[in-house]
């Protein structure tokens, strides 16, 4: 998902170390990662990228020991019996990562780089569905705001990642999916000292490493 977002990085020559730093707070919050592309410890350029996990309601504990009790272990009889249900929170998922890009976005527009972001192509189905997403378009590396859905594919005796979908806008479109007004600035300088900072060899980035 990282070398996904490589191209993005406009600035990125042959030669340059790629680190990836977490939890880098700007206005509005913060981005789970930033892919930076650097030479000599100096930043060259770098991309956001935030993932969004699905939120879900009720309680799978139940379904949890019902199916260690298949599988022949003991477990309490009232879980078993449980009547308490679960399932996958798709609007409330949706909304709030709606909301955090808005507040999000333009600050990167405004200093001329990209945000990614990534989820699964079964949540970006229904927010399509749910939300006006009429105005985005497939990919185009001049926008500010990228959308990179993935798939989990059967590959016999695992599951990959693959990706599905690449979508594109701007702020004026992450806004007018909400009904909404983006708003949010802050200088280019400002983020590059505080990434400067976060880089080391520890963060240095290599397609095999798990985060």
């Amino acid at each position: 998902m990282f070398t996904d977002c490589i191209h993005l990085l406009h600035s990125h020559e042959p030669g340059n170390e790629l680190h990836i730093v977490s939890e880098v707070g700007i206005p509005g919050g913060s981005v789970d990662y930033v892919l930076i592309s650097a030479r000599n410890r100096k930043i060259m350029d770098f991309v956001a990228i935030e993932f969004q996990t699905m939120d879900t309601t009720g309680t799978v504990w139940p379904e949890r020991q019902r199916l260690l009790n298949s599988w022949g272990l003991a477990v309490a009889e009232e879980d078993i019996n449980s009547s308490r249900p679960f399932g996958i929170n798709w609007k409330m998922t949706a909304k709030t990562i709606l909301v955090q890009l808005h507040h999000k976005i333009q600050t990167f527009e405004h200093i001329n780089k990209h945000l990614v972001l990534i989820i699964q192509d079964c949540l970006l189905q229904y927010m399509t569905r749910e939300f006006s997403f009429s105005h985005l378009t497939p990919a185009l590396q001049g926008d500010s705001m990228h959308i990179h859905s993935y798939q989990l594919c059967d590959a016999g005796n695992s599951y990959n990642l693959s990706l599905a979908n690449r979508l594109s806008t701007d702020s004026v479109g992450i806004a007018s999916c909400l009904g909404l007004q983006a708003e949010a600035r802050i200088e280019l300088a400002q983020i590059i000292a505080n990434l400067e900072l976060r880089i080391s060899d520890a963060t240095l980035f290599s397609p095999w490493q798990q985060l």
